[in-house]
């Protein structure tokens, strides 16, 4: 079971930081990604990490602004996003890929969490 939290609302340039707690697992034996959706449009690929944690992946339009990490001692995966925009506003799912290898590939996730929401005004 992936658990996800840390959304809500924000204001434009500023920060959030999501956390997936995963359980029923070894942790380790998993890459993570985070991905997002809004209505009406596909589910977007934005960070994934390997399993040991040592690379890592972004999409070109979160570059320089989102550091996706994990914590294995805490069955634990974060997104810290920075300077964000009303165009990051969507519901954010982190996603495990047993044996993964941090793939931009939403079809190589195994499990999913229940999403949670980022809104960001303007």
């Amino acid at each position: 079971q992936l658990q996800a939290s840390g959304g809500g609302l924000v204001q434009a340039g500023g920060s959030l930081r999501l956390s997936c707690a995963a359980s029923g697992r070894t942790f380790s034996n998993y890459a993570m990604g985070w991905f997002r959706q809004v209505p009406g449009k596909e589910r977007d690929f934005v960070a994934a990490i390997t399993r040991s944690g040592r690379s890592t992946s972004y999409a070109d339009f979160v570059k320089g602004r989102f550091t996706i990490s994990r914590d294995n001692a805490k069955n634990s995966v974060y997104l810290q996003m920075n300077s964000l925009k009303p165009e990051d506003t969507a519901v954010y799912y982190c996603a495990a890929a047993v044996w993964g290898s941090g793939s931009t590939n939403a079809d190589q996730y195994n499990d999913w969490g229940q999403g949670t929401q980022v809104t960001v005004s303007s």
